[in-house]
């Protein structure tokens, strides 16, 4: 009889341990099978429990006795079960009786066959055979499978980097514009996830979510893409009619994010949007573009928001110098740049002796 060789075979074991104390059958069984598979032998039932236990990829098929001293046939069967190894492990019980309870209650913790003594060569080889090239083959299929999907998580998570660089290239792309030099929405990133990460505000929330909206805060001003560069650049303070145009990129960003149809199947999208359009709204209703007040802002828009403000105080602008970390601390305090929740303003203040470590040699 030929065994079929496959090349995923080496993955899978071809050795049969046969269980018996009667050496004469031992000797019988492996000649039987030695031709084809490799064997292995245990006098009791226990010392075969053990070398199961010990390994159980090792074998491909456990022929097991019924009648043992030390621990019987069923009873190692038994322990098989509640290790859930017989759905691994094809078991053949091999006995000169059984009794149709016995029976019941092997195929009930799943042995696989019951052949009874004295064994006929052909017979038993064939139906053993049968049994094990079955395990086999779903064991090669089930690595397979595994290959396969370790290789799709490979490729969605190179998708996921790929995605989230071109998003931060977006993003610093626009920083260049503005005459920055890119290290801008990687602070407001790491001030948005260690927020998040590190106080009261990201409970409730999950890593996946703390890292979308992370990534997603880098977007919070792609809308300035759209804005002439005589006014993106300029030195000096915006002229109101000006400051009206530079206001529209909160707008902007959301129209331009909408249009991108491949955002809009990722999880970053719901919070790109939203913090594009309003980390310019404040506490008080007198922030823009839609005049949201409180909670009407979400938790995101809010800490990007801080964050945007804090980022842009600590640090030399076009129009201005970086301000000392004293006085962007009580400007942020007495509301000068924007009214924020007490509660972020309270996270904020607990999380600044951290976040300040952002600003060495900025400030």
């Amino acid at each position: 009889m030929s065994m079929e060789v496959n090349k995923d075979d080496n993955m899978v074991s071809d050795m049969i341990l046969i269980v018996d104390d009667d050496e004469i059958n031992r000797g019988i069984i492996d000649n039987i099978f030695s031709p084809y598979y490799s064997t292995d032998e245990a006098a009791d039932g226990l010392e075969g429990l053990s070398k199961i236990l010990a390994d159980p990829d090792k074998y491909c098929a456990i022929l097991l006795d019924v009648m043992m001293p030390k621990m019987n046939g069923l009873e190692v069967l038994r322990k098989l079960s509640d290790e859930e190894l017989t759905s691994r492990i094809p078991v053949f019980l091999i006995t000169a009786e059984v009794n149709s309870e016995s029976l019941h209650e092997a195929y009930h913790l799943g042995v696989m066959d019951v052949i009874l003594k004295p064994v006929t060569p052909y017979i038993v080889l064939r139906r053993i055979n049968s049994i094990v090239e079955l395990f086999r083959a779903r064991k090669r299929l089930g690595n397979r499978v595994e290959r396969q999907n370790i290789k799709l998580l490979e490729n969605a998570k190179k998708i996921i980097e790929l995605n989230q660089g071109m998003i931060e290239a977006l993003s610093t792309a626009i920083e260049f514009r503005n005459g920055e030099s890119g290290e801008h929405v990687r602070r407001i990133r790491d001030i948005t996830q260690y927020l998040l990460e590190h106080t009261e505000l990201g409970e409730g929330l999950t890593a996946e979510q703390i890292n979308n909206i992370a990534l997603a805060s880098v977007m919070h001003d792609v809308g300035k893409i759209a804005i002439p560069d005589n006014i993106l650049g300029k030195p000096g303070r915006l002229t109101p009619e000006e400051f009206e145009i530079m206001k529209t990129h909160t707008v902007q960003g959301g129209l331009l994010l909408e249009k991108i149809p491949q955002l809009r199947d990722n999880g970053v999208y719901e919070y790109a949007f939203d913090i594009a359009r309003h980390h310019h709204e404040r506490w008080d209703g007198r922030g823009y573009p839609d005049g949201l007040k409180g909670d009407e802002i979400s938790l995101w828009a809010q800490i990007v928001s801080i964050a945007d403000v804090y980022d842009a105080l600590s640090c030399k602008r076009c129009y201005k110098d970086a301000f000392p970390r004293e006085k962007v601390l009580r400007m942020i305090r007495d509301g000068e740049c924007g009214t924020f929740s007490p509660k972020l303003l309270k996270c904020f203040f607990e999380a600044e002796e951290t976040l300040c470590k952002l600003y060495d040699g900025n400030a």
